[in-house]
């Protein structure tokens, strides 16, 4: 079985879990307020905003000789680079105050998933980064364009709110190829600290969802 595959199977647990948070089921059925989107946008923002500088923290850490993982993590980082800025005008279109978003502190759940992977990437093995990775665009794959369209829908938001969820949807099949090679690719004690990262994001993303205000 290819590792990615594996990768899925072995988390398929802890990603039903999370699909299964109250505020995600509220939101895919069409309940959901604007004050619970623009309180997820904050605390997107509170973790995106490290996405550059945690891939810069795995980059600084893989050996010079290992070139295709480090070209492959350049790859990322210029993919995600000012992505934190979508959200702050996502949430100006909101009508909320992007500053505040700015100056808020993150909750507890978020703080607490962006520590465990930064202390993974310092103390344990920087590829596990990649767990991290594979849940947050496994699950805008599986998600982010059809919220984006039920938010639309329910509350009347302009496109112009939707920019961070519709650009994370529907992930092109080449994007996609991209990090299942990177992945089958990895030597075992990689692709195990991918899996227990993996395993360990997926519980504290879903605890970021079950604080949201309901």
């Amino acid at each position: 079985m290819p590792f990615f595959d594996e990768l899925l199977q072995r988390t398929a647990a802890q990603r039903e879990a999370l699909f299964a948070v109250p505020a995600i089921r509220d939101c895919l059925a069409g309940r959901v307020t604007r004050t619970r989107y623009a309180a997820f946008l904050r605390e997107a923002f509170h973790h995106v905003k490290h996405t550059v500088p945690l891939l810069h923290a795995c980059a600084a850490r893989v050996p010079e000789e290992r070139r295709e993982l480090r070209a492959a993590l350049t790859h990322y980082i210029e993919e995600e680079r000012g992505h934190e800025q979508w959200i702050l005008e996502d949430l100006a279109a909101c009508g909320e105050d992007p500053q505040a978003a700015r100056a808020s502190r993150p909750s507890p759940a978020t703080q607490g998933m962006v520590d465990y992977v930064y202390a993974y990437i310092g103390q344990r093995n920087p590829v596990g980064l990649l767990g991290m990775v594979h849940v947050l665009e496994g699950t805008s794959n599986a998600l982010a364009t059809r919220a984006a369209e039920i938010l639309q829908r329910s509350l009347g938001l302009p496109a112009a709110a939707l920019t961070y969820l519709s650009s994370h949807g529907s992930l092109d099949q080449a994007h996609v190829k991209f990090f299942e090679a990177l992945v089958n690719a990895l030597p075992a004690r990689d692709q195990k600290a991918v899996v227990e990262v993996a395993e360990n994001v997926y519980r504290l993303y879903a605890d970021l969802f079950r604080g949201l205000p309901a």
